[in-house]
């Protein structure tokens, strides 16, 4: 359910960073992997899974090269941890059409958060390559960092407890619907992202 929102509704806007803010493609890793490797991009594709390792991983448990380690085996590749890290960054593809000039007037109305299911490799990469667009958020909250991943509740307690604002009048903006629903499941409201035109129309209903 959409919720229904007028200006003076909600007081924090908290963003996800894939496909909301930064587009990414996993297939951009997998066509690197492959022409690497000597093989199709298909056959990586059909082998590459969201394992404990990839949840390990993204929650600081294991660091990147036993990351890649894993991804050596479970994908059948023999490279090195170098063209593993080449491959893993090229997912990001630049920022998503027209978030820039959004974020931008939304932080000069309300505080902006960003809370991001992401590994240390990635967060490296990108908290260096989109630098200024990143700048529009007070913080950025790391699953990796804190230990936590979305959808689980506790990740959700935990961003809203640093933010410090009552969970109701928090609106988050994520693009999977899991991740919708657990956060509405902990009180915050939520929009479910399709497109950036979903964020420009819930900016516009609160009068940004």
């Amino acid at each position: 359910m959409t919720p229904q929102l007028s200006p003076n509704s909600v007081d924090v806007l908290l963003f996800d960073i894939g496909r909301v803010v930064l587009d990414i493609s996993l297939d951009k890793a997998m066509t690197h992997w492959a022409r690497q490797a000597g093989c199709a991009p298909a056959d990586l594709a059909g082998r590459f899974v969201v394992d404990d390792s990839y949840k390990h991983h993204e929650i600081g448990r294991i660091d990147d090269a036993a990351f890649f380690a894993n991804l050596r085996q479970s994908l059948g590749v023999e490279l090195t941890d170098a063209q593993f890290l080449e491959g893993w960054n090229a997912i990001f593809t630049g920022e998503m059409p027209g978030i820039a000039p959004l974020l931008a007037a939304a932080a000069a109305r309300m505080p902006l958060y960003a809370f991001s299911n992401t590994n240390p490799a990635h967060v490296a990469h990108f908290s260096v390559a989109y630098a200024g667009l990143l700048s529009h958020f007070r913080t950025v909250f790391l699953s990796s960092s804190i230990g936590l991943r979305k959808p689980d509740a506790a990740a959700y307690d935990h961003v809203v407890e640093a933010i410090g604002v009552p969970a109701s009048r928090i609106l988050f903006f994520d693009d999977l619907a899991a991740n919708i629903e657990g956060a509405r499941g902990r009180g915050l409201q939520a929009i479910h992202v399709t497109s950036t035109d979903d964020v420009a129309r819930a900016l516009t209903a609160l009068g940004i």
